[in-house]
């Protein structure tokens, strides 16, 4: 039986991993953290968003990040400390600018395809991750920015996307508890929203019942291939070992979702992944009462003038995320950055915010915001990484296309 070793336990590398086992291969998954879905894939937005699909290489992002590089609150932020890998990237995001209409309906078709690998994934190994299929609601305050997303609104059409403008009064119909006044909307009833985390883990279950093993708490040291197979050296760092002990895990192939981690091992591997950490904060607000219960959303937001998304997680769970930072592998969670989430949160409903949970995950993204799937320049060499800001919606398509690559050339036999 051929054996893959897939490098990273969040979204992409589970989903891989799964779709792996499930076509016959024997799947080893290495993860530096004790458990899968700790990292980027722990608290996220939520949603499942081809409606989120639009690329953000543009003239206007550019504009805005540079007027928004003074306020400490602002939707994105760019420390400006010089980096050499932070600016070189950015110089390879504006030259993709280029891009911005094809990678924009490329990506809404992938992510059209994902749901419904993802919803027959949860329905067949029986994963309950609070989804809700109420579709995801888009709000603008004004004419001009109403207008300038419908540009990218007709590209989302054309890329297969069933998505319409909505009056004021229809945003009050799709959700009651959203107060505000907004010149407009657009909403696109098939996309929906879930908890990651619980998917993630459940599906992790789900490999393990079908062969896959997990090596955990495994801090990659070295990774190389050749004709002969993939060598991933590592080291156990649970604290039950000796963890200067470098252990060596042999398979005739290694595929990486490694997140932010994908560039390093890429260059192990002779390959540029230019994958740079995008971080992005959450809150979780717990609904403790039934006011609060009753008046937080069903329906999924997207704040477009904040950058600001919600995903309702059960009854007891609201989940509220945002903002884009670049400022290299960071993953500290500032009170600033949180403050205005909060701060949304209590001006758009009635809801406690007395028990908030915060978060920050570091997006895999690449410059062109498009994932990184298929083969390196060695043999058996594969890439599943690089998602950005759309891991949890692009997951489910870019494990089976992974897949179908490793079946071309190390066939499951």
């Amino acid at each position: 039986m051929t054996h893959i070793a897939v490098i990273g336990a969040g979204i992409t590398g589970v989903t891989t991993a799964y779709a792996l086992a499930t076509q016959g291969y024997r799947v080893t998954v290495l993860d530096r953290n004790r458990y899968p879905a700790m990292e980027t894939s722990f608290a996220n937005g939520g949603q499942l968003s081809a409606s989120n699909a639009e690329v953000w290489n543009s003239t206007a992002t550019i504009l805005k990040g540079l007027k928004w590089m003074t306020q400490r609150d602002a939707p994105l932020l760019l420390n400006p400390k010089p980096g050499w890998h932070k600016y070189s990237w950015l110089a390879e995001f504006v030259g993709q600018i280029r891009n911005y209409r094809a990678n924009t309906i490329e990506t809404t078709r992938l992510a059209i395809a994902a749901r419904q690998h993802l919803f027959d994934m949860a329905k067949k190994e029986g994963i309950d991750f609070d989804l809700e299929k109420r579709g995801i609601l888009h709000v603008y305050y004004d004419r001009a920015s109403f207008e300038t997303a419908g540009k990218a609104n007709r590209l989302m059409v054309e890329g297969g996307l069933e998505r319409h403008a909505v009056t004021p009064e229809e945003i009050r119909t799709i959700e009651p508890s959203l107060r505000g006044s907004y010149h407009a909307g657009f909403y696109t009833p098939s996309d929906s929203t879930g908890d990651i985390h619980k998917f993630t883990r459940g599906l992790a279950e789900a490999c393990k019942r079908h062969g896959v093993t997990f090596l955990q708490d495994a801090a990659i040291r070295r990774v190389a291939a050749d004709a002969t197979g993939a060598r991933i050296e590592w080291s156990d760092t649970s604290g039950d070992k000796d963890n200067s002990a470098t252990e060596l895990l042999q398979a005739d192939g290694v595929v990486v979702c490694a997140g932010v981690g994908s560039r390093a091992i890429a260059a192990q591997l002779g390959d540029r992944v230019n994958v740079y950490p995008v971080k992005g904060y959450s809150i979780t607000v717990h609904l403790d009462d039934e006011d609060s219960k009753r008046n937080a959303p069903w329906v999924s937001l997207l704040d477009e003038q904040a950058k600001i998304v919600t995903s309702r997680l059960g009854q007891h769970r609201f989940r509220v995320a945002g903002t884009a930072e670049y400022n290299g592998e960071n993953r500290n969670i500032r009170a600033d950055r949180i403050e205005p989430l909060v701060r949304w949160t209590r001006h758009h409903f009635d809801v406690d915010t007395s028990r908030v949970v915060p978060w920050a995950g570091l997006r895999p993204m690449m410059p062109d915001m498009m994932p990184r799937v298929g083969r390196g320049r060695l043999p058996g060499v594969f890439y599943n990484t690089g998602h950005g800001h759309l891991g949890w919606t692009l997951s489910a398509a870019t494990a089976d296309l992974l897949a179908r690559e490793v079946g071309k050339s190390l066939p499951a036999g």
